[in-house]
């Protein structure tokens, strides 16, 4: 008991948990680094999740993609591994480094710059994507937990679920640091996830969620 406590003590200062009588809740996350920071971290986790996520990509597909850390790694690998995707996006790394492959078709979405995101967000983003239909969209998230996914930014959030409103599939792409957690707005419930991409098996609790929603768990360990 004691040993838990000093626990809990350590993980209350670091800002991990908030303690509460007789236990202790994980904080919500309201914020989280720019890309290009977050990018920095947790590179070889983020690295295995792109190469796991693109070879679940077929070539010939349409692909719609989001911005972030762990998309822009999905992005960069099936632009290594595949050919003729026709891919639509609203970040500018990802437009990036899909445009490398020749073989590929890339639509820049418009919209508002977001510096933080590198990307493009707003009612122009998403009545642009709208126009479109795809065979899956790759999406990150700042949290997820059995509610489903969540983000810190609104204007993301929006773009995630017009992308999957347009998608015949959703493939959901997150480190394992995201589990157990929520985020300011849900993206979405779980049931509306195809497959949940990581690079570590999820506790017990999530796992069972995520099984129990019917999407397919692909665990990319190292």
């Amino acid at each position: 008991g004691e040993t838990i406590r000093r626990d809990l003590i350590e993980l209350g200062e670091a800002g991990l948990i908030n303690r509460t009588y007789g236990g202790a809740t994980i904080p919500l996350m309201t914020s989280e680094p720019v890309i290009a920071e977050r990018g920095l971290t947790m590179v070889e986790e983020r690295a295995r999740i792109g190469r796991g996520a693109a070879s679940l990509i077929e070539n010939g597909q349409i692909v719609m993609i989001d911005g972030g850390s762990t998309t822009y790694e999905a992005a960069r690998s099936f632009s290594q591994l595949r050919r003729d995707l026709t891919v639509i996006t609203n970040s500018l790394g990802v437009a990036s480094v899909a445009g490398a492959n020749p073989s590929f078709r890339v639509i820049l979405c418009p919209g508002t710059y977001d510096s933080r995101e590198a990307s493009v967000l707003g009612e122009d983003t998403i009545e642009f994507v709208r126009r479109y239909n795809a065979d899956v969209a790759i999406i990150g998230a700042s949290a997820v937990n059995s509610e489903g996914p969540s983000d810190t930014i609104s204007g993301a959030a929006a773009v995630k679920r017009a992308m999957m409103e347009r998608s015949l599939s959703t493939m959901l792409v997150v480190t394992n640091d995201k589990f157990g957690r929520g985020s300011l707005e849900r993206v979405s419930a779980l049931s509306e996830i195809s497959d949940f991409v990581t690079d570590r098996e999820p506790l017990a609790g999530l796992r069972a969620a995520i099984e129990g929603a019917g999407a397919e768990l692909h665990v990319f360990a190292g």
